[in-house]
Protein backbone atom coordinates (compact mmCIF):
# COMPACT_ATOMS: atom_id res chain seq x y z
CA UNK A 1 0.00 0.00 0.00
CA UNK A 2 2.78 2.63 0.46
CA UNK A 3 4.45 1.64 -2.31
CA UNK A 4 1.08 2.79 -4.09
CA UNK A 5 0.83 5.70 -2.30
CA UNK A 6 4.17 6.72 -3.98
CA UNK A 7 3.74 5.75 -7.12
CA UNK A 8 0.45 8.04 -7.27
CA UNK A 9 2.67 10.95 -5.42
CA UNK A 10 3.18 13.32 -8.96
CA UNK A 11 4.23 16.67 -7.41
CA UNK A 12 7.23 16.70 -8.78
CA UNK A 13 5.51 16.48 -12.26
CA UNK A 14 4.96 19.77 -14.27
CA UNK A 15 1.22 20.77 -14.67
CA UNK A 16 -0.07 21.65 -18.13
CA UNK A 17 -0.87 24.78 -16.59
CA UNK A 18 2.36 25.24 -15.33
CA UNK A 19 4.26 24.76 -18.85
CA UNK A 20 4.42 28.21 -20.91
CA UNK A 21 2.26 27.91 -24.22
CA UNK A 22 0.71 24.75 -23.13
CA UNK A 23 -2.04 25.73 -20.69
CA UNK A 24 -4.62 24.71 -22.76
CA UNK A 25 -3.35 21.72 -24.54
CA UNK A 26 -4.89 19.40 -21.26
CA UNK A 27 -7.74 18.38 -24.08
CA UNK A 28 -5.77 15.89 -26.46
CA UNK A 29 -7.00 12.64 -26.68
CA UNK A 30 -9.65 13.45 -24.15
CA UNK A 31 -12.99 12.89 -26.31
CA UNK A 32 -12.52 16.69 -27.41
CA UNK A 33 -10.40 19.40 -28.56
CA UNK A 34 -10.98 23.25 -28.33
CA UNK A 35 -11.26 25.37 -31.09
CA UNK A 36 -8.21 27.30 -30.28
CA UNK A 37 -6.05 24.48 -30.01
CA UNK A 38 -7.08 23.25 -33.41
CA UNK A 39 -6.95 26.79 -35.24
CA UNK A 40 -3.32 26.84 -33.67
CA UNK A 41 -2.43 22.72 -34.90
CA UNK A 42 -4.03 23.78 -38.65
CA UNK A 43 -2.20 27.49 -38.49
CA UNK A 44 1.10 25.20 -37.66
CA UNK A 45 0.12 23.16 -40.95
CA UNK A 46 -1.00 26.26 -43.16
CA UNK A 47 2.91 27.98 -42.41
CA UNK A 48 4.65 24.79 -43.96
CA UNK A 49 1.95 24.11 -46.78
CA UNK A 50 2.49 28.01 -47.58
CA UNK A 51 5.80 28.03 -47.61
CA UNK A 52 5.86 24.95 -49.55
CA UNK A 53 3.09 26.45 -51.94
CA UNK A 54 4.27 29.85 -52.65
CA UNK A 55 7.78 28.14 -53.45
CA UNK A 56 6.64 25.81 -55.94
CA UNK A 57 4.36 28.40 -57.58
CA UNK A 58 7.19 30.88 -57.74
CA UNK A 59 9.76 28.23 -58.93
CA UNK A 60 7.03 27.12 -61.71
CA UNK A 61 6.35 30.28 -62.94
CA UNK A 62 10.03 31.72 -62.78
CA UNK A 63 10.61 29.09 -65.02
CA UNK A 64 7.80 29.00 -67.25
CA UNK A 65 6.78 25.54 -66.46
CA UNK A 66 3.15 24.93 -67.26
CA UNK A 67 0.05 24.37 -64.63
CA UNK A 68 0.43 20.94 -63.79
CA UNK A 69 4.18 20.56 -63.29
CA UNK A 70 4.04 23.92 -61.08
CA UNK A 71 1.03 22.72 -59.03
CA UNK A 72 2.60 19.36 -58.30
CA UNK A 73 5.57 20.75 -57.74
CA UNK A 74 3.77 23.14 -55.04
CA UNK A 75 1.90 20.08 -53.52
CA UNK A 76 5.30 18.36 -53.04
CA UNK A 77 6.77 21.34 -51.22
CA UNK A 78 3.96 21.88 -49.05
CA UNK A 79 3.88 18.49 -47.91
CA UNK A 80 7.72 18.83 -47.50
CA UNK A 81 7.63 21.84 -45.22
CA UNK A 82 4.64 20.44 -43.20
CA UNK A 83 6.06 17.85 -42.05
CA UNK A 84 9.66 19.25 -42.00
CA UNK A 85 8.42 22.21 -39.03
CA UNK A 86 6.81 18.71 -37.43
CA UNK A 87 9.74 16.88 -37.41
CA UNK A 88 12.06 19.92 -36.13
CA UNK A 89 9.75 20.33 -33.06
CA UNK A 90 9.72 16.85 -32.49
CA UNK A 91 13.49 15.89 -33.17
CA UNK A 92 13.66 19.24 -30.68
CA UNK A 93 12.31 16.90 -28.06
CA UNK A 94 14.97 14.48 -28.26
CA UNK A 95 12.93 12.09 -30.46
CA UNK A 96 14.89 10.01 -32.49
CA UNK A 97 14.42 10.57 -36.86
CA UNK A 98 12.51 7.55 -36.94
CA UNK A 99 10.23 8.01 -34.74
CA UNK A 100 9.81 11.85 -35.16
CA UNK A 101 9.47 10.63 -38.74
CA UNK A 102 6.50 8.47 -37.90
CA UNK A 103 4.76 11.04 -35.83
CA UNK A 104 5.51 13.72 -38.42
CA UNK A 105 3.07 11.49 -41.27
CA UNK A 106 0.53 10.14 -38.54
CA UNK A 107 0.20 13.71 -37.23
CA UNK A 108 -0.02 15.95 -40.85
CA UNK A 109 -0.96 13.80 -43.76
CA UNK A 110 -4.46 14.21 -43.25
CA UNK A 111 -4.70 17.71 -42.37
CA UNK A 112 -2.04 18.33 -45.49
CA UNK A 113 -4.11 16.37 -47.66
CA UNK A 114 -7.01 18.16 -47.05
CA UNK A 115 -5.78 21.72 -46.99
CA UNK A 116 -3.67 20.84 -50.37
CA UNK A 117 -7.09 19.70 -51.88
CA UNK A 118 -8.94 23.13 -50.48
CA UNK A 119 -5.89 24.98 -51.24
CA UNK A 120 -5.41 24.01 -55.15
CA UNK A 121 -9.14 23.27 -55.67
CA UNK A 122 -9.88 27.60 -54.85
CA UNK A 123 -7.29 27.94 -57.19
CA UNK A 124 -8.42 25.82 -60.01
CA UNK A 125 -11.64 27.02 -60.05
CA UNK A 126 -11.02 30.99 -59.83
CA UNK A 127 -11.26 32.24 -63.01
CA UNK A 128 -7.98 33.38 -64.41
CA UNK A 129 -5.40 32.17 -61.36
CA UNK A 130 -3.96 29.67 -63.05
CA UNK A 131 -3.00 31.69 -65.58
CA UNK A 132 -1.69 34.43 -63.42
CA UNK A 133 1.79 35.01 -62.92
CA UNK A 134 3.95 36.07 -60.38
CA UNK A 135 3.37 40.42 -60.51
CA UNK A 136 -0.22 39.96 -61.18
CA UNK A 137 -2.56 41.12 -58.00
CA UNK A 138 -4.37 38.00 -58.74
CA UNK A 139 -1.75 35.61 -58.82
CA UNK A 140 -1.26 36.28 -55.06
CA UNK A 141 -5.40 37.66 -54.05
CA UNK A 142 -5.84 33.92 -55.20
CA UNK A 143 -3.01 32.44 -53.50
CA UNK A 144 -4.05 34.12 -50.28
CA UNK A 145 -7.82 33.83 -50.36
CA UNK A 146 -6.76 29.84 -51.19
CA UNK A 147 -5.30 29.22 -47.92
CA UNK A 148 -7.60 31.61 -46.08
CA UNK A 149 -10.25 29.10 -47.04
CA UNK A 150 -8.07 25.91 -46.46
CA UNK A 151 -7.37 27.02 -42.83
CA UNK A 152 -11.08 27.24 -42.43
CA UNK A 153 -11.92 23.71 -43.75
CA UNK A 154 -9.07 21.99 -42.27
CA UNK A 155 -9.56 23.28 -39.07
CA UNK A 156 -12.53 21.02 -38.00
CA UNK A 157 -10.56 17.76 -39.04
CA UNK A 158 -8.14 18.74 -37.27
CA UNK A 159 -10.21 19.71 -34.22
CA UNK A 160 -12.12 16.16 -34.77
CA UNK A 161 -8.39 14.44 -35.00
CA UNK A 162 -7.59 15.84 -32.16
CA UNK A 163 -10.90 14.98 -30.15
CA UNK A 164 -9.26 11.52 -30.66
CA UNK A 165 -5.88 12.05 -29.80
CA UNK A 166 -4.78 11.71 -33.52
CA UNK A 167 -2.97 14.85 -35.69
CA UNK A 168 -1.51 17.13 -33.31
CA UNK A 169 -2.16 15.82 -30.45
CA UNK A 170 0.04 13.12 -31.06
CA UNK A 171 2.78 15.91 -31.84
CA UNK A 172 2.45 17.47 -28.17
CA UNK A 173 2.58 13.88 -26.22
CA UNK A 174 6.19 14.56 -27.36
CA UNK A 175 6.69 18.06 -26.19
CA UNK A 176 5.81 17.30 -22.23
Amino acid sequence: MQEHAQHNDHTGRLDHADHPGHADHSDHGSGGASWATAARATLHCLTGCAIGEVLGMVIGTAFGWGNVPTMVLAIVLAFFFGYTLTLRSILGAGVDFRTAFRVALAADTLSIAVMELIDNGVIVLWPGAMDATLSDALFWAALALSLAVAFVVTTPVNKWMIGRGKGHAVVHRYHH
